[in-house]
């Protein structure tokens, strides 16, 4: 086909020629290629692709005229984006081969801006099948990337709110079950201080009562001293009872009751501050008391494990949500209990890190480590993940860690671990004295 009877024809193509309709197929033709949205252009089919014809509506769409860009022979490729070349040239070959390409690039125009076009290239042969040229149809479709680039956006977006909603989701399971569970702690130690209380208060009499009994048995003794049949008598009711071991065996066994309806008293009062596990309500704690209330609730898992050494450094109140912080403890105890293949010991080790805005810029950090048999570091990268766990099947949910992680975020702080194979593992858990964010501390 021979383009060039309609150079003479106008540049913008916007009304019709007069008679458009009653005029020669060519002239038709031509109307009807610079009125469509796409351009049309050839090109040579080999070397450079220099162009030897381009629809007048390239002026509209561009900014160029069609002699121009014909003038030119690198013009296609010298306005192709640098990041979108490589790709075309990279396979333009292939419309040798596969006789049709369609590419989306960006083309710089004559303002020097870019838009996107998408561009389909035809391969055209002669009667013996010689190339003859390439026809090309150049589309804007810059709206549509527009369109594209905004959907992928808010595809990013909505993403981000679903995440966010499945955390708060697994926030808000988490949160129920904590208080869930902190009734029934709270209903526990309900229930055992009751018989505790009663039961400590009948020691405290059975007590003076020993004393009581004890002190009347020497006034007996001595009282049948001036009468040898008497006091010989009780000498041998002595011998038999073996009165010595039981004075003081009985006073062992007061003294141990009372202890250990102490350390039961203590239990009772570590289950009613975990029964708090599912407040919502900021406030300042002492992380010493929340780190001894949760040793107390954990000893029957560490004790046949490990010996704890506390090592305790000077802390402030802690603006915090306290009984979660103790659920973290407890899990980092636990943890290090479970690392233990013998006996070992767990390290507690408390600090403070002065910050450079004052006191409300400080950060207080807690230490929990072990000498256990330590995270291989394939698994470190992994450890606060939901689910993930080394344990055996039915040994652990994979949840401790992962719940503790997003404890320590909600309060604006972090948890570090170093660990090694064979020598242990420690998790540093840092907070901020004043978290961001936190609702005004109550004392």
């Amino acid at each position: 086909m021979q383009f060039e009877e309609f150079d003479s024809l106008s540049t913008s193509a916007a009304a019709p020629p007069p008679a458009a309709h009653a005029a020669s197929p060519l002239v038709r033709l031509q109307y009807l290629v610079d009125n469509t949205p796409a351009i049309i252009y050839c090109t040579v089919p080999s070397g450079d692709f220099k162009m030897t014809f381009v629809s007048n509506n390239a002026y509209n769409v561009l900014g160029y005229r069609p002699e121009q860009m014909v003038a030119d022979p690198n013009f296609w490729f010298d306005h192709i984006h640098p990041e979108d070349a490589p790709n075309i040239f990279s396979s333009l070959a292939l419309v040798f081969t596969e006789g049709q390409r369609a590419y989306e690039y960006r083309f710089r125009i004559h303002d020097g801006s870019y838009l996107w076009m998408h561009d389909t290239l035809r391969l055209i042969r002669d009667e013996h099948g010689a190339p003859l040229e390439v026809i090309g149809s150049l589309t804007d479709i810059t709206e549509r990337k527009r369109m594209e680039e905004d959907l992928q956006a808010k595809g990013v977006e909505q993403q981000k709110l679903i995440a966010e909603l499945r955390n708060a989701h697994e926030q808000l399971l988490q949160s129920e079950k904590m208080a869930s569970i902190g009734q029934l702690a709270a209903g526990i130690a309900h229930e055992i201080n009751n018989p505790v209380g009663f039961v400590n208060s009948n020691m405290g009499s059975l007590q003076k009562y020993v004393g009581t009994l004890l002190g009347v048995i020497e006034q007996y003794e001595q009282a049948a001293a001036p009468h040898p049949p008497l006091a010989a008598k009780l000498a041998a009711l002595r011998e038999q009872a073996d009165l010595e071991f039981l004075k003081e065996d009985v006073t062992d066994l007061v003294r141990e009751s009372m202890d250990g309806l102490k350390r039961v008293k203590d239990i009772v009062q570590a289950l009613k501050d975990f029964s708090h596990v599912g407040e919502t309500e900021w406030q300042v704690a002492d992380l010493h008391r929340g780190l001894d209330s949760t040793l107390n609730i954990v000893s029957n898992e560490i004790k046949y494990k490990a010996r704890v050494d506390k090592q305790y450094g000077v802390l402030p109140p802690v603006t915090c949500l306290a009984s979660q912080l103790n659920q973290v403890f407890m899990n980092l105890l636990v943890n290090a209990a479970h690392a233990m293949r013998e006996q070992g010991v767990i390290t507690i080790r408390t600090g403070l890190e002065a910050g450079p805005g004052g006191p409300r810029d400080h950060w207080v950090w807690v230490e929990i480590g072990d000498n256990g048999v330590g995270i291989a570091p394939e698994n470190l990268n992994r450890i606060f993940e939901p689910f993930f766990t080394t344990k055996p099947v039915g040994s652990g949910t994979g949840l401790g860690l992962s719940l503790s992680y997003g404890i320590v975020n909600r309060h604006g702080g972090r948890i570090e671990v170093a660990s090694e194979l064979g020598q242990g593992t420690r998790f540093t858990v840092h907070l901020p004295v004043k978290p961001p964010g936190a609702a005004p501390a109550q004392a």
